[in-house]
């Protein structure tokens, strides 16, 4: 028996302005790519994570010439954030390129940070906020909305 099913994402489109509250975090997101090191793609992406302890903490992609041994902007903030504050929940994630070939819309994470994002969330029982911004606009979503079929131990 067969049976179809339909999969909506919920997430809210901004115009040249930003959700309220989360500007200092696109801010921090933004200065963050500034860091990257991205001498092969030129793609400079940085990543703020706000914490339930009121601490940013900040990421940028990290490439090596033995691809795939460099990290993505968002792994890097997930993981400095779970290593710096433990029990801290992660409350929002914003993530911003700032590259010369930068899109006008906003920018989504890989698949493999999308499935640290899941666990992040799963390990607290606490999904969380994730801004992704553009040039021109931002996306304000929900992680279990970008990875709604997430990988699971048993």
């Amino acid at each position: 028996m067969m049976e179809k099913r339909e999969l909506k994402i919920d997430y809210t489109l901004y115009r040249e302005e930003l959700p309220r509250g989360y500007e200092s975090l696109a801010a921090a997101a933004r200065d963050a790519a500034l860091r990257a090191y991205c001498p092969y793609s030129r793609f400079a992406v940085g990543a703020a994570v706000l914490l339930d302890n009121g601490e940013i903490i900040t990421g940028c992609n990290q490439e090596n010439a033995a691809y795939p041994s460099g990290l993505c902007a968002e792994r890097v903030a997930l993981f400095a954030a779970a290593s710096a504050y433990p029990a801290a929940r992660v409350l929002a994630l914003a993530i911003a390129s700032r590259a010369e070939n930068a899109p006008d819309e906003p920018v989504t994470p890989c698949g493999a940070c999308r499935q640290v994002m899941a666990e992040t969330a799963q390990r607290f029982g606490s999904d969380f906020d994730v801004l992704l911004l553009g040039a021109t606009s931002a996306l304000l979503t929900r992680a279990s909305a970008l990875l709604p079929f997430a990988f699971r131990l048993p």
